[in-house]
């Protein structure tokens, strides 16, 4: 899983602060080594090595001492002895007697010279003392006198440590953490203003845009952890909203048009009923059979209006998805011969031969709701007969099935339908004939069937052959 952004902003913060510490340690020992092979060793190591060779040569110097008298000490020929060998090390040789000072070659004030008496004499095991802000090493002979008398050889060198090394390497390291934690926060800041930063600025932008409603704008997925998903959530959110909007904008547009084609297809048989209508009131229909015959077809019309404003409002509702369907099981056979058994007479009425074979290879079982699928038989069985155009017509009805699917094919030799014109077959208020008055209907028949059938997760499509006939199939999920 992703680091949270607090997460990974404390992991990033915390690397900051352990990569300066690193740079600065391997600069400190890269500066220690330079030093080293620059000025003739390790500074450190020579600072020991002169603090051995100063305690061991003060130790010889004590037992030198400490095999002479305090009357051999204040002889001036060992005094300057005691002085010149000191002097090799910039030490000093300080002579007291009961606490008197009676030969020094310090340069030390009385009270520095009774402090280092003192401090000498009272803390066993110490070999460093502190004068004067410097530290001294030490050593320290007691004599006895035979006059009772307390006699002390003090032995003082100062110890000198390379500050110059330890300055100039506190200097580098200080320098060298404060550049590397200043480059790694900048450092850290870039990164977290490409992966966050600039990322919250453009989604900011393009929800600015949103609001304003410019949906075209691609989101891109940028950024890290949090910033990535939110990208990802507003895109969807932006998809979501251009598919509403363009839902809202073909619910728009499919009512203009509905209204305009119905209002167009409506106009002619309301003219046509008004215009009877006025024959009566007027006289012209003088005869009661002339009369009878005006209110006929003027009924018709209205019949014909009606039909069309139901199919009108079936296809709104199948369009937007506000018709329920019942499935059954049902034998997908038998169904069809109810249908033409429904249809049979109408047909030989209009002088058309009406049949059902099947090439099944048993009883195929399908779920459709049986009211609304026979709303689409009827559709395309009135399509055959209307636009028949044949002293001797016939429409077959011929079932056949596949591994997953039963094919209803629904075969006529009528006038058939232009090649050009087969792409807008399914269209609203279509009519290949061009002329809208040439035939009496919706214009909505295989734009409903079409519906339906997609409602039954089927598939419906037609072939033709002009002057020759059509042939519409309907392919329907086996159970």
């Amino acid at each position: 899983a992703a680091m949270k952004l607090t997460q990974r902003f404390f992991a990033m913060n915390a690397l900051t602060v352990l990569v300066s510490i690193a740079v600065t340690a391997l600069a400190v020992m890269l500066y220690a080594a330079l030093y080293a092979r620059f000025s003739g060793g390790n500074p450190e190591g020579r600072d020991l090595e002169r603090i051995f060779a100063l305690r061991t040569a003060m130790g010889e110097l004590q037992q030198e001492a400490a095999r002479l008298s305090f009357e051999q000490l204040m002889e001036r020929q060992t005094q300057q002895n005691l002085s010149d060998r000191m002097a090799l090390w910039g030490g000093q040789a300080v002579l007291f007697l009961n606490r008197e000072v009676v030969f020094s070659t310090a340069e030390l004030s009385p009270l520095d010279l009774e402090k280092s008496l003192m401090l000498t004499g009272s803390v066993p095991g110490v070999e460093t003392l502190e004068i004067g802000g410097r530290s001294y090493m030490f050593a320290r002979n007691d004599y006895s006198l035979p006059t009772g008398d307390k006699g002390v050889l003090l032995l003082l060198a100062p110890v000198h440590f390379q500050t110059r090394f330890y300055v100039t390497a506190a200097a580098v390291a200080a320098g060298v953490f404060l550049v590397t934690f200043l480059l790694m926060n900048a450092w850290v800041s870039y990164r977290f203003s490409r992966s966050i930063i600039l990322p919250v600025s453009r989604l900011r932008d393009a929800a600015v845009r949103i609001s304003e409603g410019d949906l075209d704008a691609v989101i891109a997925e940028e950024g890290e952890g949090e910033v990535r998903e939110l990208s990802r959530t507003l895109e969807l959110m932006r998809l979501k909203l251009k598919e509403s909007v363009w839902w809202q904008q073909k619910a728009d547009d499919n009512r203009r048009f509905l209204i305009s084609s119905i209002s167009h297809d409506l106009k002619t048989p309301v003219t046509a009923i008004k215009g009877y209508i006025e024959g009566i009131l007027d006289g012209v229909a003088r005869t009661p059979d002339k009369v009878a015959e005006y209110l006929a077809t003027a009924k018709a019309k209205a019949d014909l209006v009606n039909m069309m404003i139901d199919d009108l409002l079936l296809y709104a509702k199948l369009d937007m998805g506000q018709i329920p369907y019942h499935f059954e099981r049902t034998d997908i056979a038998r169904y069809f011969e109810d249908c033409v058994g429904d249809f049979r007479h109408e047909f030989e009425r209009a002088g058309i031969r009406l049949s059902l074979s099947g090439e099944l290879s048993g009883p195929v079982q399908v779920r459709i709701d049986r009211e609304r699928f026979q709303r689409v038989i009827q559709n395309i069985l009135d399509n055959a007969r209307k636009y028949m155009g044949k002293p001797e017509g016939s429409v077959d009805i011929i079932l056949r099935e596949t591994r997953t699917s039963v094919i209803a094919e629904i075969r006529d030799n009528g006038r058939g339908i232009p090649e050009d014109k087969l792409p807008y077959i399914f269209d609203r208020f279509y009519r290949a004939d061009s002329s809208r008055k040439a035939a009496e209907g919706s214009g909505l028949g295989l734009a409903i069937a079409k519906q339906i059938v997609e409602g039954h997760e089927g598939k419906i499509w037609i072939t033709s052959t002009e002057g020759e006939g059509t042939r519409v199939m309907i392919s329907l999920p086996k159970l």
